[in-house]
């Protein structure tokens, strides 16, 4: 398996050129498995800067590279993978967060394709943790904001999350700054500041590892800007009829927080290889993956 980052800024002239590259190279190359087993060509997952997208990405490709598929990643924020799917650039997305990724569906439209649901009731929100006894409520906010320094942190630019946080602060006026910067970013600001119990609110969302590694609470009364999602496999709108066997897998899928969680605790605590954990989850759950594949 293959992996690519793209800036958002060159996806769209860059993609295609690569993606052509490599499907020269999976028609010429002696003893292709995808030639020799009667599944053809390659299929481009994108893959977003979030710890939830890796193992559900490394599941459904190390099955895709069993049935017979070459499979390649490319990395880039969320827009990126919406706009590579609408173009065909990309086949893949396992990680699209709805209602908050409704945006993208109401501008590209019939070129995507809501595949399967993984999980539903994915909390998110403005997270902080539990020794902060007196903030339970987004209202509790307002008046408070000396307590968190003025400061609230988020994700990446381009983020959905992070231009709802936006709205959030402007119509609740609030007297907040959203510090934009990354996962890492953001988890590095609590890992700095928790241990000592010093007040922090972040955007939190589950399966992630800052529920296992500190004691959070998402707070009430924000569901207006963050909502609990629904988290769904996305495709782009051809795939169905270009590579259907790989289509009727993906429209099986299903997998639950619970084991999302406990495999990126493994990659991201335990320091465990992506495919290995991934392989380790399909030998244990060969029921599952029956399933998926109609077997």
């Amino acid at each position: 398996m293959n992996k690519k980052m793209l800036g958002l800024s060159v996806f769209a002239t860059l993609s295609v050129g690569v993606l052509a590259a490599c499907g020269g190279e999976a028609e010429t190359s002696e003893g292709n498995p995808s030639e020799e087993e009667g599944v053809s060509g390659t299929i481009e997952f994108g893959v977003t800067p979030w710890t939830s997208t890796v193992p559900p990405t490394e599941v459904a490709g190390l099955i895709l590279e069993e049935m017979g598929y070459e499979v390649e990643q490319t990395q880039a924020d969320a827009g990126a993978v919406y706009t590579g799917l609408s173009r065909g650039d990309l086949d893949v997305y396992m990680d699209g967060w709805f209602p908050m990724h409704d945006n993208y569906l109401d501008e590209f439209g019939d070129s995507l394709d809501e595949t399967a649901v993984s999980y539903t009731d994915a909390e998110t929100g403005w997270t902080v943790p539990t020794y902060v006894e007196e903030i339970n409520h987004l209202d509790d906010i307002k008046g408070n904001e000396d307590l968190f320094d003025g400061q609230m942190f988020g994700i990446e630019e381009g983020a959905t999350a992070t231009e709802n946080t936006r709205t959030l602060i402007e119509e609740e006026e609030l007297d907040i700054e959203q510090v934009v910067s990354s996962e890492g970013g953001m988890l590095s600001e609590a890992a700095r500041k928790i241990p000592n119990e010093e007040p922090i609110v972040f955007f939190g969302w589950r399966p992630h590892t800052m529920f296992n590694n500190y004691d959070l609470k998402v707070l009430e009364g924000q569901e207006e800007y963050h909502e609990p999602s629904d988290v769904k496999v996305i495709t782009n709108g051809d795939l169905a009829e270009e590579k259907p066997e790989a289509y009727a897998f993906l429209s099986n899928w299903s997998m639950s927080i619970d084991d999302i969680e406990a495999m990126i605790v493994e990659i991201e605590e335990e320091g465990r290889d992506e495919r290995e954990v991934a392989q380790d989850w399909i030998d244990d759950n060969q029921d599952i993956v029956g399933d998926w594949l109609n077997q």
